[in-house]
C-alpha cells in the first residue's frame, strides 16, 4: 500500500468535514428549516429564502456524499491495500463541472486535486507490481541460465 492511497480517503473525509462546517458557518437557514419542520420545507421555489435553504441543504448533502465516498474508500484501502480508480474519477466528475461553473469562488478545485491524486494513487500499485514482476523475471531468468 502506498502512502498516497492512505491519504486520498483522509483528504476526502476532511473535505466532507469542511462541507459540514461551511453548511453552518455560511449564511444559512437551519433555524428557519427547523422552525418550519424538515418535511417538505424547501418546496416553494417562490419563497424569499429559497436559495439560502437550497445552499444549506446542498452543502450538507454533499458533505454526506463525500463522507460516504471517503469512508468507503478508506475501508477498501485497508482491506485490499489499493485505492480504486473510481474514487479519483468520482471526485473529478463532481469537481470539474463545479469549477467550470463557479470558478474562482469555489472550493471544488480541492475535489479536482483529490481526484487527480486518487488516480495517481490507484495507478501506483499497478506500476509497483509491474516493476516487481520484472525484477522477479530478471532474477529467475538469471538463476535459470546459471543452472543450465
Amino acid at each position: 500500500m502506498n502512502a498516497l492511497a492512505r491519504w486520498v480517503p483522509r483528504l476526502i473525509i476532511a473535505t466532507a468535514v469542511l462541507h459540514f462546517v461551511w453548511a453552518f458557518a455560511q449564511p444559512n437557514s437551519w433555524a428557519v428549516i427547523a422552525r418550519e419542520g424538515f418535511f417538505a420545507t424547501n418546496v416553494d421555489s417562490e419563497a424569499a429564502d429559497y436559495f439560502v435553504h437550497e445552499a444549506s441543504i446542498w452543502f450538507m448533502a454533499s458533505g454526506f456524499a463525500m463522507l460516504a465516498i471517503g469512508t468507503l474508500s478508506l475501508h477498501v484501502v485497508r482491506a485490499t491495500g489499493r485505492l480504486p480508480a473510481q474514487v479519483g474519477w468520482y471526485m473529478l466528475v463532481i469537481g470539474v463541472p463545479l469549477c467550470v461553473i463557479y470558478f474562482p469562488v469555489t472550493g471544488s478545485w480541492a475535489m479536482v486535486v483529490i481526484g487527480v491524486l486518487g488516480l495517481v494513487a490507484a495507478r501506483r500499485p499497478q506500476l509497483a507490481a509491474v516493476r516487481e514482476h520484472r525484477r522477479a523475471e530478471g532474477t529467475t531468468a538469471g538463476t535459470t541460465a546459471d543452472r543450465q
